[in-house]
């Protein structure tokens, strides 16, 4: 099912600095904490160090009048663009912004002539599969990792070429 097209003023998507990363780090746990009991252990995102993340890859916030409230880490790869992470506030799902971040991705990807976005989620996040699949990702593999399986997924990505 389709998400109605957020109303009134949307954030406004800028790359993260060093000041944001506990900003950033406080929004992945928040997003991640409910998984906890459902796979037994910490999500891989709430163990990452954004102060570094932040200046070793690609971060990029929704940025709210100063509340950030969603996050995409891209790595890109000589092949492929990675996708680390794309989390949103809880109390801000289901407006719109994973599809402004997924968006987003596929634009760094075409800026930078690399065909597929790849990531991987964790088989026990149903919602997070069906988003990945109803934006076009497919999966490509399974992985067994401390006792669930990491789901692996790739989108093409249509460069724009003038003939």
């Amino acid at each position: 099912m389709e998400q109605p097209e957020p109303e009134g003023p949307q954030p406004r998507l800028r790359r993260a600095g060093a000041n944001d990363a506990a900003s950033v780090q406080d929004l992945v746990s928040s997003a991640y904490s409910h998984y906890i009991p459902l796979i037994g252990r910490t999500p891989i995102p709430m163990l990452t160090n954004y102060a570094e993340a932040v200046l070793s890859h690609e971060v990029w916030v929704l940025d709210d009048g100063g509340t950030i409230v969603g996050v995409l880490e891209l790595d890109p790869r000589p092949d492929h663009l990675w996708l680390e992470n794309v989390a949103v506030l809880p109390d801000r799902q289901g407006q719109g912004l994973g599809r402004i971040l997924l968006a987003h991705a596929e634009r760094v990807a075409r800026e930078r002539d690399l065909t597929q976005i790849r990531l991987l989620t964790n088989e026990r996040y149903l919602a997070n599969i069906g988003m990945y699949e109803r934006h076009g990702y497919v999966e490509t593999h399974r992985q067994p990792h401390l006792g669930t399986d990491l789901v692996y997924f790739a989108k093409p990505i249509a460069l724009d070429r003038l003939s």
